[in-house]
C-alpha cells in the first residue's frame, strides 16, 4: 500500500460510500473528493444526499456543490477540477479519496478521456430550440444526415445524446465518435491507486434507496426542488434530470400527487443503481468488488 497515490471508492447509490470515505479520511488524514455528477450542483444538496455540513467540517471535502444548476457540467470539466483537487491533496500530504457513483468520472480518472472542444452557446441553443420545436425524431433524422455513424448508435428517443452529437458535429465539423479516439491521459496511472466497488445485496440496497428517498423528502427535498423550479432552467440540463427532480417538478406543477412523484423517484433511483452495477462490471473491471461490511477491513492499511 505504500505506493498508493489515491483511494477510489465507487458503488451504487445508497451503498454507504460517504460514511466509509469519511471514516477513512479521518483515520489516514485524507481529503474526500466528490466523484458524483449530481453532487457537484449547489442547488441539489438534499435530493442528491450530499454530505452534511457537519460531515464536511470533519475532514476536507472537495468538488461538492461548487457548480450552479444552470451549467452543463461535463466529465471534462470535472477531470480538470479533479486534477486541481488531486494536486492540492498531494501538496498538503493528504491521501486523496475519490468517492462517488459516476462511472464515467472514474473511467476518466483512471483511463483518460476524449477531448471534445467547448461547444459555443449559440450552437447549443440552436440545437435545443430545434429539439423543442421539431421533436426528437426530426433531430435524429438531421443527425443521420450529418453524422450517420453517430445516429446509427443512438436510440431515436434519446434526446440528450442526440442533441449532444448534433452540437458536436455542428460546432466542429467532426463526428463525436472521432473526438472519442483522441483523449487526455489518465490522472492516476495504473498501479497508483486502490479501487473498490461497494456491492451490497440487491434487496437490501433497494430497501435503503426507498428509505433514503423518503428521508430526503422529510428533510426538505420538495422545498429544494421548488426553489430550483422557480429558475425555469432548460429541462435538458443535467441538474434538472437528477433522480427525483423531474417527478417532483411534475408534482409542483399539479400534474401528479406527491405519493406518485415519490414512487417515480424511488423507482428511477433503483433502476439507476441497477445500471451502475452493469456499467462498472463491464467498463471498469479492475475495481475490486466487496460487500460494504468488508470494505473497512480491506482498506485498513490504506494510506500507510
Amino acid at each position: 500500500m505504500r505506493q498508493t497515490v489515491a483511494i477510489l471508492i465507487a458503488g451504487p447509490t445508497a451503498s454507504g460510500k460517504s460514511a466509509l470515505a469519511l471514516e477513512l479520511a479521518q483515520s489516514v488524514g485524507g481529503v474526500v473528493i466528490n466523484t458524483d455528477s449530481m453532487q457537484v450542483y449547489r442547488d441539489l444538496r438534499i435530493i442528491t444526499a450530499r454530505p452534511s455540513p457537519a460531515d464536511e467540517a470533519l475532514v476536507p471535502h472537495r468538488l461538492y456543490g461548487h457548480v450552479d444548476a444552470s451549467v452543463n457540467y461535463s466529465a471534462g470539466a470535472w477531470l480538470a477540477d479533479a486534477a486541481a483537487a488531486l494536486a492540492e491533496a498531494q501538496a498538503q500530504g493528504r491521501v486523496p479519496i475519490f468517492i462517488g457513483g459516476t462511472g464515467l468520472y472514474f473511467k476518466a480518472l483512471t483511463a483518460g478521456l476524449s477531448t471534445v472542444p467547448q461547444i459555443p452557446a449559440e450552437v447549443r441553443e440552436s440545437v435545443r430550440a430545434r429539439l423543442e420545436q421539431n421533436g426528437v425524431e426530426a433531430l435524429h433524422a438531421e443527425l443521420a444526415t450529418r453524422d450517420p455513424r453517430a445516429a446509427e448508435r443512438l436510440n431515436v428517443r434519446d434526446r440528450t445524446r442526440i442533441a449532444r452529437a448534433l452540437e458536436v458535429v455542428e460546432a466542429t465539423g467532426r463526428s463525436l465518435l472521432d473526438w472519442h479516439t483522441e483523449g487526455q491521459p489518465p490522472l492516476l496511472p495504473k498501479d497508483s491507486f486502490r479501487a473498490l466497488f461497494l456491492a451490497p445485496e440487491r434487496d437490501e440496497l433497494y430497501a435503503r434507496i426507498d428509505a433514503r428517498f423518503d428521508a430526503m423528502l422529510g428533510a426538505g427535498a420538495l422545498a429544494e426542488i421548488a426553489r430550483l423550479a422557480e429558475r425555469h432552467l432548460d429541462p435538458l440540463l443535467p441538474a434538472m434530470k437528477a433522480h427525483g427532480v423531474p417527478a417532483l417538478i411534475r408534482h409542483l406543477n399539479g400534474e401528479i400527487s406527491l405519493d406518485e412523484a415519490a414512487t417515480i423517484g424511488r423507482a428511477d433511483t433503483r433502476h439507476y443503481a441497477k445500471r451502475q452495477f452493469t456499467w462498472f462490471r463491464h467498463q471498469l473491471p479492475d475495481f475490486e468488488w466487496v460487500k460494504p461490511a468488508e470494505a473497512r477491513e480491506r482498506l485498513a492499511s490504506a494510506g500507510e
